[in-house]
Parts: structure tokens; sequence; C-alpha cells
């Protein structure tokens, strides 16, 4: 198998030495530049185009957003952004989010160079799952499972029948961003209460919500602890923290807390939507949409044995149809839909 061609775009030398020099040594990845800004980088791309491009924002002569709109509209390439972890990064990363990137990688102001060496199998898997990713169609640990936050569900009681509330849990990862706004923007506020783990790390959570409350009819926000879950609010799990739903009487809330990773993500999709059987039942909507990996799988499969409604994306639709595929292997998705259908499905199931 050829070798991912990769070309690191950063004005500080060290970030373009250090990275460039810790990707060398995978086999599957070659760096065939490193460049200082966007204009010099066009002019190596011209001679030889990368698979997948690691792309600072702030950067002398053209800035990394104009540059991603460039190359996204003239020749659809996987883009990693590599971008400071502040809340004024977290705005231009959303930025580059909707523009077509497929991942963020964020990085200090301090201790620059151990923190590149100490994110290389974090920098390496988002290459590879960037070199995977359908963009012109829009680290090691133990993995846990979400046994480490709460147990499963066991046989329903009749206390479910106490409430016929709506509630719908969206589970996504790479590509989702573009989705998830594909989504909650055709949703009307008579649609149900909506809870979604979208993998991101913390404090780009907040500023993804406050983008989609701006351009959707329903409320979004990011999740705080005993939120409500209402008809025409979506609540989004913060980045760094899992997020649970709890029901009490006829009403739900959710619940924000720390805890180990969970299939090495936190928030982890596992983690909602196992609560969502727990609390819900029959009453909830489970969708898996695109992302990497098998997190929210086995959550989906118990959603469904549970009695609620499941759906997949489908693979056409999908950036990286890797999550949607592995919970239908294991049983958890009932239909598989496109993008484009996952609004009227969830106004179908809250009417």
């Amino acid at each position: 198998m050829a070798r991912i061609k990769v070309m690191v775009v950063d004005d500080s030398a060290v970030v373009r030495q250090v990275v460039a020099g810790l990707l060398d040594h995978d086999p599957d990845i070659e760096v065939i530049g490193a460049a200082a800004d966007p204009l010099l980088a066009m002019s190596r791309m011209a001679v030889q185009w990368p698979d997948v491009i690691v792309l600072d924002i702030e950067m002398p002569r053209m800035d990394g957003i104009t540059f991603l709109k460039k190359i996204m509209s003239e020749r659809p390439t996987p883009v990693i952004i590599c971008s400071t972890l502040t809340e004024k990064g977290a705005q231009t990363s959303m930025a580059a989010l909707a523009a077509g990137a497929v991942a963020i990688i964020t990085k200090p102001k301090i201790g620059l160079k151990q923190f590149l060496q100490d994110a290389t199998e974090d920098l390496v898997a988002a290459i590879k799952t960037a070199a995977r990713a359908n963009v012109r169609k829009l680290q090691v640990v133990e993995k846990n499972s979400a046994d480490v936050i709460l147990q499963a569900a066991t046989r329903q009681g009749g206390a479910m029948l106490q409430t016929t509330e709506r509630v719908v849990a969206l589970g996504t990862s790479t590509g989702g961003t573009q989705a998830l706004e594909a989504v909650l923007t055709r949703l009307p506020r008579v649609c149900p209460g909506i809870v979604i783990v979208q993998h991101m790390p913390e404090k780009f959570t907040a500023e993804f919500a406050n983008r989609l409350n701006g351009l959707c009819e329903i409320e979004v926000r990011e999740g705080q602890n005993n939120d409500r879950v209402v008809p025409g609010r979506a609540i989004i799990a913060p980045g760094g923290a899992h997020m649970m739903m709890r029901r009490s009487g006829a009403q739900y809330s959710v619940e924000i807390m720390n805890g180990p990773l969970v299939n090495r993500h936190r928030p982890s999709v596992d983690v909602l939507f196992r609560s969502v059987a727990k609390c819900a039942g029959a009453n909830a909507l489970g969708v898996i949409m695109t992302g990497m990996g098998d997190d929210g799988a086995a959550g989906l499969a118990e959603m469904r044995k549970a009695g609620a409604r499941t759906l997949g994306q489908n693979e056409d639709s999908c950036v990286v149809y890797g999550m949607p595929k592995e919970a239908m292997k294991r049983g958890g998705v009932e239909r598989e839909v496109p993008l484009g259908a996952i609004a009227r499905e969830i106004l179908n199931f809250g009417s």
C-alpha cells in the first residue's frame, strides 16, 4: 500500500521540524513538504499533491481559513487543523470545520515541542483517518466500555410508561460538525428534545454550540448539569466530559460528569446512548452518524433492545463510514438513511 503523503503548513519552524520528524518515523506516512505559509505550500503542492494537509490557522500572507476554502473549492483534500487551544482559536477552528476540515489537533502556547512529541499517536491516527475521509461529500489508551461510567439497563419496568415525551440521541465524530449542521438547521421548534455527543476537544464544543444556535430555529447549547431536555432544544455534550440523560418522573435532564475515557473518548457516544436506553427506552430515537471507530455501536444496540427506534447514516453520505458500519454489524441499526433524510426522520418520530 502506498504511504500517505502529508504536507505540513505552519509558520512555526519548531512545529514544522518536529511534526515532520515525528511523522516520518511512521512507515505508513511520508511528509512530502513543510511550508511556512499557504503561498509556499501551493507552489510545492503544484509539483506533488498531498493526501492530507496539516494546517495552522494564523499565518502570514494568507490565513489558514482562506487557504482551506481555496483547497476545498478547487481540489478537495482532507485537512487537519493544528490550532492553539484558546477561546479565539475555538471560534476559528469552528469556521475551519464548517469549511470542510475533518479534524482538529489542539496545541498549547507553551511546551509545544514536548506536547507534539506526546501527541504523536493522536496525530498519526488523525492523519490515517483523514486519508480515508470522503471530503468530496460534504492515541493508545485502554479501551474502556460504558461499564466504567454506568451499568447496562436491566429489564424495563412499568415506570417507563409514566411519560410519553419523546427524545432523540445523536452520536457522531469525524465529519460530524457539518453533518449535525445539515440536520439541526432543518428542524423546527416543534421537534423532540435532542441530546448529542460530537467527539470534540474541550472548549471547542461551546463555540460549536453557539455557532449552531445562531444558525438554527431550535435552541442549541453546550450541556450543563441539570439542563432540561425539552422540545425544540438540542444539548451538546461538553468536550472533556461525559454526558448522560436522567429522568425524574416525566422530565428528562442531563448530567455532566468526569470519568475514564470510554472507547478512547470523553464524551463517549456509548455512555450517552446507554443512559438513554435506561431512562427513555421506547420513547427514544437513536441516530449514529459519520465517524471513525466503534463508539456508539454497543450503546445503539442497547437502545434498540430497550425498544428505541434506531437509525444509521448511510455510507454514501458519510465522511467516514466507521461508526454506522460497526453499529450495523452489531445489530443496533434498524435502518440506514442518507444524511438529508435524518431531519425528516426525527420529525416523523416526534409526531
